[in-house]
């Protein structure tokens, strides 16, 4: 679906003050994963509005971070992760699915947060029409794929900037963090090779919510036989 890029803004009082929702995103996707659990990403579209609370997020970090992306430099696809933090990154993966981030940190920089479950607050009907496969609510943005399905999501949202006139995507930040004693983190989901494992604990969940995704472990690469 195409996003009506003449939408108008947010509606007033929806997100947190644009400046204090970017003054966050600034930072490292380390330091910004935990802050955005709780956080209501909210898509209004010609259909609709769906809104969706994060319950777990990854931080990816660039061409220090042998799973991401834009480990080894700018391309076609990944450009919009070198941009400035409040741009949205949504790639296609698997010819199937779309994943959707928000970019962190200075410009040139490609750091982001993948966006991976959370639980839909607003839209449920509209979320549910998206996902007619899902046999619960939990179920309806329980992953990164589900997650921009439900919100309606694609490519042609990508490079949108949070916040600005005439975007469809706004971010209102909880009013009180989530609790460290509720945050736990580990390995990131399907990411194989040096990038993945428990040296990149870099997974951040609320713990007991039933929105979060299962974890799996990424699949070896076998090699084809010659």
């Amino acid at each position: 679906m195409t996003a009506p890029r003449g939408a108008g803004p947010a509606p007033a009082g929806a997100p947190n003050a644009l400046g204090e929702v970017l003054d966050l995103l600034a930072g490292d996707p380390l330091e910004v994963c935990p802050r955005l659990l709780g956080a209501v990403l909210r898509a209004q579209d010609s259909e609709g509005a769906v809104a969706v609370r994060l319950t777990e997020v990854e931080a990816y970090r660039g061409e220090e971070d042998p799973g991401s992306h834009a480990f080894r430099g700018r391309t076609a696809r990944n450009a919009t992760m070198f941009e400035a933090a409040g741009a949205v990154y949504v790639y296609f993966t698997y010819g199937m699915h779309h994943c959707a981030n928000i970019v962190c940190g200075p410009e040139g920089l490609s750091r982001a947060v993948l966006l991976r479950a959370g639980e839909v607050t607003a839209g449920a009907d509209l979320a549910r029409r998206r996902r007619p496969a899902a046999r619960a609510d939990r179920d309806l943005a329980r992953g990164p794929a589900r997650l921009c399905r439900a919100l309606g999501l694609t490519r042609d949202d990508d490079g949108v900037r949070l916040g600005e006139r005439g975007a469809r995507l706004s971010l209102a930040l909880p009013d009180a963090p989530v609790a460290d004693s509720l945050i736990r983190t580990g390995p990131r989901t399907g990411v194989a090779g040096p990038g993945g494992g428990a040296a990149f604990p870099w997974r951040f969940w609320i713990d007991g919510e039933p929105t979060v995704s299962p974890y799996r472990a990424a699949a070896p690469r076998r090699r084809r036989a010659r």
